[in-house]
């Protein structure tokens, strides 16, 4: 029987984010409060400028509030240094970004191997070769990312995040990139890998069809948390 979907692996408190400029004080987030659980999706929505990609940095501890708290699988992100948060993301956290941020110097195959070895994994090759070919590029282990594809470049990135199985993968405008064809082939293959996995998706998108495939929508305006509402078709009965 399927492990029921009750633990809340991130929970966030009262996150306000605030930066001075030449004018003063701008609040960027206000107050932001939920929680998700296990093996949950939400799509962070909302006009550009509209403090969702910050927030998004913040529950992955890559940016910090100027008040409240996140909890990531039971730790308080911001009671620790920065090097214990590298070390929280290192072994729970995975990333998908809209410039993709694969290594140039490293091809295909070395890309999806270097987390494993930052992990001391001794697999690491035999995990990177098996998720490429996962992601539909077992002929394209040798190639280096400019020699390939938008898509293809992609795919690395999805099995990089997904080699190390994380509790929780975080997805910043993944198809922003993409022409609109290879951005549902793209987005098609991260749902599946994230099924496959069990991770917790929390997905940062301009696109109201990629948030419609997610259990819940989080809707953010100017810095505020205005709508979290589950996705009717998949809403419970």
């Amino acid at each position: 029987m399927e492990k029921p979907i009750i633990d809340k692996i991130i929970e966030v408190q009262g996150v306000t984010k605030q930066v001075r400029d030449a004018t003063g004080v701008l609040t960027i987030l206000h107050e932001i409060d939920f929680s998700l659980s296990e093996r949950e999706s939400v799509a962070i929505v909302g006009a550009s400028g509209s403090g969702k990609s910050t927030l998004l940095g913040i529950l992955a501890g890559l940016d910090t509030p100027s008040s409240g708290q996140v909890r990531l699988a039971g730790v308080d992100l911001f009671s620790l240094d920065e090097d214990a948060r590298a070390a929280v993301r290192g072994e729970k956290v995975g990333f998908v970004f809209q410039s993709f941020q694969l290594m140039g110097h490293l091809n295909a195959l070395e890309n999806v191997m270097l987390p494993l070895e930052l992990r001391g994994d001794p697999q690491a090759r035999r995990l990177a070769r098996e998720m490429l070919e996962r992601v539909g590029l077992g002929e394209r282990l040798g190639h280096y990312p400019r020699l390939l594809s938008g898509g293809e470049q992609q795919r690395v990135a999805l099995a990089r995040a997904f080699v190390l199985r994380p509790a929780v993968l975080f997805a910043d405008e993944p198809t922003g990139s993409l022409d609109h064809a290879t951005g549902e082939s793209v987005m098609q293959l991260m749902f599946e890998l994230n099924r496959e996995a069990g991770t917790t998706l929390v997905l940062v998108t301009h696109d109201p069809a990629i948030a419609a495939r997610c259990d819940r929508q989080i809707r953010i305006e100017a810095g505020r948390l205005v709508e979290a509402v589950t996705t009717p078709a998949l809403a419970p009965a």
